[in-house]
């Protein structure tokens, strides 16, 4: 199954299409009535695990996060602790030279720009302005970075994962091939910033459950009506 080039009616409104798309989302997952509390009371450790998140899936991520914070209860622990001790622990993640070395190096500059361990204060400099503190972290990119400004420090921000770009993709709000930072910008430009949070998370319900990479089941989809997608054009 391909999917053809979005075809956008240009009197259609992008900015109403989206909010259409994400009213139907949620009568299917309910999300933005009951947003999830992913909140990390120390924005820092949001951003370890998101950092560990990278290229693995939510079971390997979780679990190299819990052994990390088991032998190393304290972040100041984990950065005595050196390369090749973070490196064992976070085995599970995979890629775990590059991640311990990546958690290594953010752990030392944080220590160095804000005196401890804890990006806390960093959330009362505004989006703007954590967000570029963030991407200036080694590994730390859109999403990521994105991450952390929604789910630990309550900015708003709209993570776009593989599973974001896709069905956005196909529903047609931007072309094939978008790089994720444009559809954040996108997102965030579009939608009302209210309605990040469980917009975000419904709409990577629908893409892991509905709308897959391979397969998608068209035919039981909420939002078909609204969707660009070339088996929906049949």
């Amino acid at each position: 199954m391909t999917a053809a080039k979005p075809k956008t009616p240009k009197s259609r409104n992008l900015a109403r299409w989206i909010a259409e798309f994400l009213d139907l989302l949620e009568t299917s997952w309910h999300h933005e009535e009951n947003p999830p509390d992913l909140v990390h009371p120390e924005p820092l450790d949001g951003l370890i695990l998101t950092v560990l998140s990278q290229h693995t899936n939510d079971r390997n991520r979780d679990a190299a996060f819990a052994r990390l914070k088991e032998r190393y209860p304290a972040w100041e622990d984990a950065a005595a602790a050196g390369y090749e001790a973070v490196e064992d622990a976070v085995r599970p993640a995979g890629l775990a030279p590059t991640k311990a070395g990546r958690i290594l190096e953010i752990l030392k500059i944080v220590r160095e720009d804000f005196g401890r361990y804890s990006i806390a204060p960093l959330a009362q400099r505004g989006r703007d302005e954590a967000r570029k503190y963030l991407l200036s972290l080694p590994g730390v990119g859109e999403k990521t970075a994105a991450c952390v400004l929604l789910f630990d420090m309550k900015l708003a921000a709209f993570p776009v994962d593989t599973h974001i770009a896709r069905v956005c993709q196909r529903v047609g709000f931007v072309p094939e091939a978008t790089p994720a930072e444009a559809i954040c910008a996108l997102l965030e430009r579009e939608v009302d910033p209210a309605r990040y949070l469980g917009g975000h998370v419904n709409i990577i319900e629908h893409g892991r459950a509905v709308c897959k990479a391979r397969r998608p089941l068209c035919p039981s989809c909420s939002v078909a009506g609204l969707c660009s997608f070339s088996e929906k054009l049949i």
